[in-house]
C-alpha cells in the first residue's frame, strides 16, 4: 500500500517520526517530498513544488495524509507569519479538489492547525513583535474571554486594564488569525462533497480561555451545523497528527479497529488538565484513539493493546524539574511502583503495552524509566513515547503501538529505543546538562551555538551514550548513534540517525 504523505513541517517530529513509525510494516510505502522543499523554520517550503509533488504521486497511492499549514503557508511556522490573500488561498484549496480527479480512488486524510497563542514572550517561532508583546496579546484576550464566559474579579480586572499593546500589533495578529479561520472552515467544507474523507483540527498549545478558545468555538460551530463531527475533530495536539492519521490509514486497509485498554498511574490522572492543553487528558484520549481507528475498552483481556498512561500526581510540571524541584504529589498522589507492576504482569500474560509517558511536559520520567530498566522490562514495551505535550506523546504512542502489531520487530525495536533516547535521556537529563553547563564555558546560547554547532551536536551524542549505556537495556540493545542533528539550530529537540543491534528477540 502507498501512502501519500506531505508533512506539517521539516522537523524530525514531523517528517522522521512517520517513517520510523511506518517502517514497522514491510508493505507499507511512505511517499514523501524530500526535506529540502520543505522550508526552514521560518522560510516556508516551495508550495508550488509540493503540489506538483502531490499531483505526480497522487494516482499510485491508495491514501493521503496532507498537512494544509504546509500545502497552503510552507509549514507551521509560515502559517503564524504570512501575508497571503483569500484569492492565493482559494487556489491552493481548488488544488485539493484536483486530488480525486486525478484518483478518484484516493482517501485523502487532512489536517490544519488552529493559530496557536503562546503564554509567553518570545518571537523564535511568532512574529517579531511577540518577543515583547506575546505574553501581553495571550493574557488580554485570556481575561477578555473569561470575562464573557465566566466572569473574573476584581483583580484581573485591573490587570486587564493595565495592558497596553499598540494598534497595529493587536490588528495583524488578530487579522492573521481571522485568516486561520477562514481556512479552517473553507478545508473543512470539502468534507462536504467527498474532496476530503477526514480531517483532523488540532490545537497547538492551547488553553481554556482566550484566542485558540475562541478561534476553536468559531470552527467547531460550523462543523456542529454542517452535521460534520463524525468526519472532523478538533483537540489538542499537532507534531503528531501526521503519524496519528497514517495509523488510520494502516487501520481503514485492513478492516479493523484496534481495540485498546488503557489505565493511569495516578487516580486523578483522568481528570488532569495537561500543560498546553484545555482539557482533561482522558478527554483528549477519546479523540486520539478514534483518530487512529481505534476504540476504548474496558475489558483488558479483550484488548489489542494496552495502553499505560503515566500520568501526574496532581498537578504537571516540566520534565527539567524532576531532578531537583519536584512536587510532593508525584509521590504522594501516585504509586508509580504499583504502575510497574501493572506494565509488567500484563506484558507477562503476553500482552503487547504502549507506554504513553505524560506525567511532565517535555520530557520522560526519569524515575519510570529507572524501575522499567530495573524490573527488565523496558525492552518489553511494544512502543513508548514522552516528549513535548500529553497529546503529543498520546498520538505518537498510539500510532507507534498501532503500527508495531504483527510488524517488523527489528524496526519495532529500533523505534522504541530512539524514544527512550530523545524523550528521556535527551529532553529530561541530557539537554539539561548541556544548557547549565556546556553552552555558558563556551560563551554559546540555548538559541544561538554561533560556529559551535558541531561542537553542541558531538557533545550531546557523548553524553546520550553514556547515559544510555548506564540502563540494563543496553546490554541486550546495542545502539550506535552515527550523529545528531539540531533542527532549527536550538537545543529544544534534536534529530538522530541511529543503528540498533541485538541478537535474540527472547531475551528483549
Amino acid at each position: 500500500m502507498n501512502i501519500l504523505f506531505i508533512p506539517l513541517d521539516e522537523r524530525p517530529c514531523n517528517s522522521d517520526f512517520p517513517k520510523l513509525i511506518t517502517s514497522a510494516k514491510k508493505d507499507i510505502k511512505l511517499i514523501s517530498p524530500d526535506k529540502y522543499i520543505l522550508g526552514d523554520k521560518k522560510t516556508p517550503g516551495q508550495v508550488s513544488k509540493l503540489w506538483d509533488f502531490v499531483f505526480e504521486n497522487a494516482k499510485e497511492c491508495s491514501y493521503a495524509v496532507l498537512s494544509i499549514d504546509m500545502l497552503i503557508y510552507g509549514g507551521l511556522i509560515p502559517s503564524r507569519l504570512h501575508h497571503l490573500t483569500k484569492d492565493e488561498a482559494e487556489g491552493y484549496i481548488k488544488n485539493l479538489r484536483r486530488i480525486k480527479e486525478i484518483n478518484p480512488n484516493i482517501k485523502v486524510y487532512a489536517f490544519n492547525c488552529i493559530m496557536r497563542s503562546p503564554q509567553y514572550n518570545s518571537s523564535e517561532e511568532e512574529p517579531d513583535y511577540y518577543a515583547d508583546y506575546g505574553y501581553n496579546l495571550f493574557r488580554s484576550k485570556y481575561l477578555i474571554d473569561k470575562r464573557l464566559r465566566a466572569g473574573i474579579n476584581k483583580i484581573e480586572e485591573e490587570e486587564l486594564e493595565s495592558i497596553k499593546i499598540p494598534k497595529e500589533i493587536v490588528l495583524d495578529y488578530e487579522s492573521r488569525r481571522e485568516f486561520n479561520e477562514y481556512i479552517n472552515i473553507e478545508v473543512a467544507k470539502l468534507l462536504e462533497d467527498g474532496t476530503l474523507d477526514f480531517l483532523v483540527i488540532p490545537q497547538d498549545d492551547s488553553s481554556e480561555y482566550g484566542y485558540t478558545a475562541i478561534s476553536q468555538k468559531i470552527v467547531l460551530d460550523f462543523i456542529k451545523n454542517k452535521n460534520l463531527e463524525f468526519k472532523s475533530y478538533i483537540y489538542p495536539g499537532a507534531d503528531e497528527v501526521g503519524s496519528s492519521l497514517l495509523a488510520r490509514c494502516l487501520n481503514d486497509f485492513l478492516g479493523r479497529t484496534v481495540k485498546i485498554y488503557a489505565f493511569y498511574s495516578s487516580t486523578f490522572g483522568p481528570n488532569i488538565i495537561p500543560l498546553y492543553e484545555d482539557r482533561p487528558m482522558n478527554e483528549s484520549l477519546k479523540y486520539h484513539v478514534r483518530v487512529c481507528g481505534g476504540e476504548l475498552i474496558d475489558n483488558s483481556s479483550e484488548a489489542d493493546l494496552i495502553l499505560a498512561i503515566n500520568s501526574p500526581g496532581k498537578y504537571m510540571q516540566e520534565a527539567s524539574d524532576q531532578i531537583l524541584d519536584i512536587d510532593l504529589t508525584y509521590t504522594s498522589y501516585r504509586n508509580l511502583l504499583d504502575f510497574v507492576y501493572k506494565i509488567e504482569s500484563y506484558i507477562k500474560s503476553g500482552k503487547m503495552v504502549i507506554l504513553s509517558d505524560s506525567a511532565f511536559a517535555n520530557g520522560g520520567d526519569l524515575t519510570l524509566i529507572n524501575y522499567l530498566d530495573r524490573r527488565r522490562v523496558l525492552s518489553k514495551l511494544t512502543a513508548y513515547a514522552g516528549w513535548n505535550t500529553n497529546c503529543n506523546t498520546l498520538g505518537t504512542a498510539l500510532s507507534s503501538g498501532i503500527y508495531s502489531l504483527s510488524s517488523n520487530k527489528g524496526s519495532q525495536i529500533k523505534h522504541l529505543i530512539y524514544r527512550i533516547v530523545e524523550d528521556v535521556l535527551y529532553q529530561s537529563k541530557v539537554r539539561q546538562e548541556v544548557i547549565k553547563e556546556y553552552l555558558p564555558n563556551n560563551d554559546i546560547s540555548y538559541y544561538n551555538f554561533k560556529d559551535k554547532q558541531m561542537y553542541v551536536e558531538n557533545t550531546i551524542r557523548d553524553l546520550l551514550l553514556k547515559e544510555y549505556n548506564k540502563l540494563n537495556i543496553s546490554k541486550v540493545c546495542k545502539l550506535n548513534i552515527n550523529s545528531i542533528t539540531t533542527p532549527w539550530k536550538r537545543m529544544f529537540e534534536i534529530g538522530m540517525d541511529i543503528d540498533v543491534n541485538f541478537n535474540d528477540y527472547n531475551n528483549l
